[in-house]
C-alpha cells in the first residue's frame, strides 16, 4: 500500500519531459552554489515538474539533499540563481533577498517602437527629451489560480527602471532591441507586466499581452528575458560578490 501511494504521488515525475538545457554552475563554496539557469527549467518542483528542475538536478549532482534556493526565477526566465548548501545558513542568504539587499539587473528583447502611455500608474523619464531611461511604477496584483498578473489604480507597489540599448535585431521581419531592466521591487511577473503596459511586450512572452497555449515540450520560443547580473555583499563573509549570466538573447 505504501509503495502504491508513493507511485501515485510521483506519477508526474515519470511523465515529465526532459529539459534539454544544462544548468551551469558559475561559482561554489562551502555555503552556496550559484548557477546560470536556462530558459524552461523551473527553480523548484511544482505541478508536473520535479526532477527536471534546477533544485533537484543540483541535489542529485552533489548528493546533498539539504540544498535549497535563496530566491527564485520563473520557469521561463533564465539567469542567475543562488542556492544554499547548509541548513544553518539558509536564513542569512534568504533574508538577503527578502530584505532587498541585492542589486539585480535583467536584460530582455522587446520591440523597437514608441512606448505607449500605460493605463495605470506612471512613467517618469530621466531626461524629459528622451523616452528612456525611464521609471515605470504601478500597483501590480497576482491572484492565486490566475495566470496573468494585472495592474490596478491603487498605491504603487512595483517599480522598474528601464533603459533601452542600441543593438537592433530584425526577427521575423520586426525590429527588436535589448532593454536593461532594474527592478526596485519584486512583484510576480513585474518586468513582463511593466514592459507590456508600455506596448513593448517581451519577445517570446506567452502570457502578455495574451495567453498563448504551448506544449510543455515545445522549447522553440523562449521568453527573451535573462537575470543578467546579481550583486550583493555576502552575509557570511562580508565579501562583495558579482555574478553575470552567459545566457544569450535572441
Amino acid at each position: 500500500m505504501r509503495q502504491q501511494r508513493q507511485q501515485k504521488r510521483h506519477r508526474y515525475v515519470l511523465e515529465e519531459p526532459h529539459i534539454p538545457f544544462e544548468c551551469e554552475v558559475l561559482y561554489e563554496n562551502d555555503a552556496i552554489i550559484v548557477v546560470d539557469k536556462p530558459h524552461f527549467l523551473a527553480t523548484t518542483p511544482r505541478g508536473m515538474w520535479y526532477r527536471e528542475t534546477a533544485l533537484i538536478r543540483l541535489r542529485e549532482q552533489y548528493g546533498e539533499p539539504d540544498i535549497v534556493p535563496a530566491h527564485r526565477l520563473d520557469r521561463l526566465t533564465a539567469g542567475i540563481i543562488v542556492f544554499v548548501r547548509k541548513p544553518e545558513l539558509r536564513g542569512a542568504y534568504q533574508m538577503l533577498f527578502q530584505n532587498r539587499k541585492t542589486i539585480k539587473t535583467y536584460e530582455c528583447l522587446a520591440p523597437l517602437a514608441p512606448e505607449q502611455h500605460p493605463q495605470y500608474g506612471t512613467i517618469v523619464r530621466i531626461d524629459r527629451h528622451q523616452p528612456f531611461p525611464a521609471i515605470r511604477a504601478s500597483h501590480i496584483c497576482k491572484d492565486r489560480g490566475r495566470l496573468q498578473a494585472y495592474e490596478i489604480p491603487e498605491t504603487i507597489n512595483a517599480q522598474t527602471l528601464i533603459e533601452r540599448g542600441s543593438t537592433v535585431r530584425c526577427l521575423d521581419g520586426k525590429a527588436y532591441v535589448n532593454y536593461v531592466l532594474h527592478p526596485k521591487t519584486g512583484k510576480t511577473h513585474q518586468l513582463r507586466v511593466h514592459m507590456n503596459s508600455l506596448g513593448l511586450p517581451i519577445l517570446g512572452d506567452d502570457f502578455y499581452p495574451n495567453i498563448v497555449q504551448r506544449s510543455y515540450d515545445d522549447f522553440s520560443q523562449p521568453l527573451e528575458l535573462v537575470a543578467r547580473e546579481l550583486r550583493f555583499d555576502d552575509p557570511v563573509t562580508g565579501e562583495p560578490r558579482t555574478f553575470v549570466s552567459k545566457v544569450p538573447l535572441g
